[in-house]
């Protein structure tokens, strides 16, 4: 492994490593900015195969009317609408479903709801789960109803017009994401390294990582994976992220070994051998996480394991071979104007902030780790505030045309006329008596007419709920409950609501699978890291605990001080996954370098010099991660906010509390212990450094 490792310092091998990354690079680029228009953004997409929603969903193409997405054009105007109001939404009417737009199917009758204030009709739209079809042919409704009459406020909704602003909300956000998070990178480089020149060094590296992990997961994309914008948002956080905290870390050991080597290349062949296997335990840590995440049910969820572990792979191979040929072929010049030359003082590991740090947690450290538990603790006492509210259809922060034209609704016409629920009858004999019991059943508002076709009969059932609502929601299954008995196995109940309780159900399946599967895989490389079982099982108690504490936190914020709507219910499961995977990273850095100072110097001597030496980049890398997911933050979906966030929040706790303060008490109380039940934990303290401790 240390042949491979090393392999790009050679002073003919960096040259070839340079070439071959310009080759990969000239290939790939083309296909980097393919990505985003391959991306697919409608909910419809990553439902879950065999949910019972999609079952309607693919019986709907068999029908005569196929399968239909109806955009919801919605009039009101307070004090009732006038003579002119109805005739202009006559016009509208058939204007809106005539036109050049592929799609596009007679508009349904005018509804007017019983106080007269408040009118709509539907433009059925076959897209045939084609996103493009069904963009433009809601831009040109949205069009073709566009300058109502003075006072009357006229705005379409519905399906079709939910699935189109989720749509645009993702359409050009990959490019603006791509230029936050590298213009972020750049000053955070250029204000820790104190360099104008370079800065630019490990920031190329990123970006090579950036590029070919964009091409290839373009790639991915013609290869069958469904890909949203969210996943590929998340994998250019990533990469920018895992990829800078990776560089700080190899280029802080190479500027160490540059103070002991006149060679350059010797200095960074060094740094590679040394802090090599830490950062390839830790990309392989979060690649681990992520493939966990393939076994979702939910699409999208699933889909963002082979994009998110294909990032880390190219930002882990960059770091270790394209990173190090350009150290080695840049020099120690590089540095200026703070050039470290050989016999320099430098961070070491018996001065500075994190020496002196070790030593007061060294003086108590019992009473150091019982006091964050503490802290923790009261963090964790947010979870309280969890729920799961935020759903599609109040999920975007700022005015959105769909959801103003749902709101209009309200207390005027049942809610649920925009996206009524569909129900299929395979058994034609049986539909009188499904609708009967849904006449009779609460939350039904009214019945649409019966089509028939191959797969038996269908019709739409109004609920008197927010089809996009926790109440709506909460009604599915009591009506495929009835819908059951009544009409036999062959009867199922799909539409939007029925998705996103779908969603929902496999978002809890996928959590309670995943979580301690994760918790497995980490367990696992750190145990072969470490060689032991105590200090791994100590390191996985504490990432928990700082992943319940970030979220803990985040609910008191996003519920009682931002009066956000509700929480992501993925939240829980995306926060876990990387903060797991991502915080634990942090701990691996930390100690490998412990445990390579203990067999020389004894286990508390060892966390002393070990967090003196890693105190200062490992904070700097973990400011970078929190900063670049905190870029998710200024996108417009409370759900992107919510995971950056929550991540970046628990980045810095993990980085400033639990690896700073919270693992070197648990271990410098423990001693040799820590490392049971490798030999390192059966040799004796040396007498200085029992001294030292005392």
């Amino acid at each position: 492994m240390t042949a491979l490792l090393t392999f790009a310092t050679g002073r003919k091998a960096k040259f070839a490593v340079l070439v071959a990354w310009l080759l990969v690079a000239a290939a790939v680029g083309p296909f980097a900015g393919k990505l985003e228009e391959a991306t697919e953004n409608d909910q419809v997409s990553f439902l879950p195969g065999d949910a019972e929603s999609v079952r309607v969903l693919e019986a709907a193409e068999e029908f005569p009317s196929g399968e239909l997405t109806p955009a919801v054009v919605v009039y009101q105007r307070e004090g009732g609408l006038t003579a002119a109001d109805r005739r202009a939404i006559d016009t509208d009417r058939a204007a809106a479903a005539r036109g050049d737009a592929p799609g596009l199917r007679p508009a349904t009758e005018v509804v007017v709801s019983p106080d007269g204030t408040t009118a709509l009709f539907a433009v059925p739209i076959a897209a045939e789960g084609d996103a493009d079809i069904l963009v433009e042919a809601t831009e040109h409704v949205r069009a073709a109803v566009a300058g109502p009459p003075d006072g009357l406020t006229v705005k379409v909704t519905g399906p079709a017009g939910f699935a189109t602003d989720a749509i645009d909300v993702f359409d050009g956000i990959d490019t603006e994401l791509l230029i936050a998070a590298a213009s972020l990178v750049f000053v955070l480089l250029i204000l820790i390294y104190r360099s104008p020149i370079f800065w630019a060094i490990p920031f190329f590296a990123v970006v090579f990582a950036e590029t070919a992990a964009r091409a290839m997961g373009y790639g991915l994309t013609e290869l069958g994976v469904t890909v949203d914008g969210q996943s590929a948002a998340i994998m250019t956080v990533l990469v920018f992220g895992a990829g800078t905290d990776y560089a700080l870390l190899l280029v802080a050991r190479y500027r160490e070994e540059l103070r002991h080597h006149a060679d350059p290349h010797d200095a960074i062949r060094r740094a590679v051998r040394r802090a090599g296997p830490a950062i390839v335990a830790s990309g392989l840590t979060v690649i681990a996480g992520l493939l966990c995440l393939t076994l979702a049910e939910l699409n999208s969820t699933s889909a963002l394991g082979p994009i998110g572990a294909l990032g880390i792979l190219l930002a882990l191979l960059s770091m270790l071979t394209l990173l190090p040929a350009l150290l080695a072929l840049c020099g120690r010049r590089a540095f200026w104007p703070f050039i470290p030359h050989v016999g320099d003082e430098g961070t070491d590991e018996t001065h500075g902030f994190w020496r002196r740090l070790g030593e007061r947690i060294g003086a108590g450290p019992r009473r150091v780790w019982v006091g964050a538990l503490v802290v923790l603790a009261v963090m964790c006492l947010g979870l309280t505030q969890m729920n799961d509210d935020l759903t599609s259809g109040n999920g975007f922060r700022g005015g959105v045309e769909s959801v103003e034209g749902q709101e209009l609704l309200a207390g005027a016409l049942p809610a649920g006329a925009t996206a009524p629920t569909t129900v299929l009858v395979r058994d034609r004999e049986r539909v009188e008596d499904v609708r009967a019991a849904l006449e009779r059943a609460d939350g039904v508002a009214a019945l649409g007419e019966v089509e028939t076709g191959p797969p038996g009969a269908r019709f739409d059932v109004v609920l008197s709920a927010d089809p996009y609502s926790q109440a709506a929601f909460g009604l599915i299954p009591k009506l495929r409950e009835v819908v059951h008995e009544a009409g036999g196995e062959g009867a199922l109940v799909g539409g939007p609501s029925a998705e996103e309780y779908d969603v929902r159900q496999s978002v809890q399946r996928d959590t309670a699978l995943i979580l301690p599967l994760i918790l497995l895989v980490v367990l696992a490389i750190l145990c072969g890291l470490l060689r032991a079982l105590v200090a791994p099982l100590l390191l996985i108690a504490t990432v928990i605990v700082s992943f319940a504490s970030a979220l803990g936190v985040g609910a008191v914020l996003f519920e009682q001080v931002l009066g956000y709507p509700g929480i992501e219910p993925s939240l829980p499961l995306f926060a876990f996954v990387f903060l797991v995977a991502l915080g634990i990273d942090y701990n691996i850095f930390l100690m490998a370098r412990v445990r390579e100072e203990a067999r020389r110097h004894g286990t508390a001597e060892g966390m002393r010099r070990g967090l003196a030496v890693t105190g200062a980049v490992i904070t700097s890398a973990g400011i970078v991660l929190a900063g670049t997911f905190c870029v998710l933050v200024v996108l417009p979906l409370y759900a992107l906010t919510e995971i950056g966030f929550t991540i970046a929040f628990g980045v810095l706790l993990d980085t400033l509390l639990v690896r700073s303060v919270l693992v070197p008490a648990l271990v410098l109380d423990a001693g040799p212990r820590v490392w049971w039940p490798s030999a390192l934990a059966r040799r004796r303290e040396p007498v200085e450094a029992q001294a030292a401790g005392s």
